[in-house]
């Protein structure tokens, strides 16, 4: 996964719940974003705003790092 890169919010869902509908994975991810209040916080520092559509660079790291890299991630 390239995380020097923007990704709309349904497009990074999809990698972390490919089996759903676009929609369904965009409100499942934000669930988990909401329900986590350290990854929360720390997106928040990173700019990160609820509703907001792509995530920059930095936000994707801070996914990626604290949920796992999509590629190779499984439901806990």
């Amino acid at each position: 996964m390239d995380k020097d890169r923007i990704y709309g919010h349904a497009e990074l869902a999809l990698l972390y719940f490919k089996n759903i509908q676009p929609k369904s994975a965009s409100t499942q991810l934000a669930r988990w974003i909401r329900r986590d209040e350290e990854l929360w916080e720390e997106l928040l520092l990173a700019g990160y705003r609820k509703g907001q559509k792509v995530f920059t660079p930095l936000q994707v790291t801070i996914l990626v790092d604290h949920l796992g890299d999509p590629e190779t991630w499984t439901i806990k």
